[in-house]
């Protein structure tokens, strides 16, 4: 697989058909894949086929320096082109300015198609999860009381330092002045307190409602450990479930934050 995705990359840069490639590459010695921007034919080479697609290369669609390289062609797993496609849709970039590139990971009970991508590289998975399998974590926390859920919060969010890595490596995290980079007026606490915490971390949930595409990238990155992931799945099963709505799965579907149907279900409001 790896063999064919270097022979396209090459391709492409020789025929100048693309001016950078965005992939994975590993220095010797080191310890974990790391992005590369590759701009020569030539350093094809270095491109590698990691074990996790992390951190989401579609993170660097909306930088301004990125842009600057020229047109490129970016390998992303399922979740990578998903990111991708919800970029697209509210137009951080263009689908004709981007080259998708979609490799098949995981094994068959997790194993997604890379959809909306210019080429696929490897077999489809024999099977996809079904919403159940995708949110049975959630299901399972969902079974504890609410007292119990609120107190794995509080223990949680007590140990956020207020980094911000959960907002920086999130690839729709764009904005380019952050609500809680606003002081006139503060509208979030900055300090790390816990009411500051919970005020944050809900504030960003809610703005990634019906756009988040689960990559998992704020819980891999967080210093703490905590799993933010788990807030965003709570926001993503609603949109599936009340609008049969799954974010970067389609590019023509209207986003369902900022649009109106009447026959929209409000079975979610009280």
């Amino acid at each position: 697989m790896i063999d064919k995705l270097k022979e396209k990359c090459r391709a492409l840069l020789t025929s100048g058909d693309i001016k950078v490639v965005i992939g994975y590459g590993q220095d010797p010695g080191a310890e974990k894949p790391h992005p590369v921007f590759i701009t020569e034919a030539d350093d094809i080479d270095r491109l590698i086929m990691p074990e996790t697609f992390t951190p989401n290369l579609a993170i660097y669609l909306s930088r301004p320096e990125v842009k600057r390289l020229g047109k490129p062609a970016i390998v992303v797993s399922d979740k990578g082109a998903r990111a991708a496609t919800v970029l697209m849709v509210e137009a951080q970039t263009q689908r004709e300015d981007v080259v998708l590139l979609g490799v098949v990971t995981g094994g068959e009970d997790d194993a997604m198609l890379p959809t909306l991508c210019d080429e696929v590289f490897g077999d489809a998975p024999a099977s996809t999860p079904d919403a159940e399998t995708r949110y049975a974590r959630l299901t399972e926390f969902m079974e504890k009381s609410r007292e119990d859920r609120m107190a794995y919060w509080q223990t949680e969010l007590k140990r956020c330092i207020k980094c911000y890595a959960c907002r920086q490596i999130c690839p729709l995290c764009y904005c380019n002045r952050c609500i809680v980079d606003k002081n006139r007026p503060t509208e979030i606490s900055t300090s790390a307190t816990l009411e500051g915490n919970f005020a944050w971390h809900i504030v960003r949930a809610f703005h990634l409602a019906g756009r988040c595409v689960g990559c998992g990238e704020c819980t891999t990155t967080c210093p703490a450990g905590i799993d933010l992931e788990l807030l965003n799945l709570s926001l993503a099963r609603a949109a599936e479930e009340q609008f049969d709505y799954r974010s970067g799965t389609d590019a023509e579907a209207e986003p369902i934050i900022g649009s109106y149907s009447e026959g929209d279900q409000e079975t979610f409001i009280g």
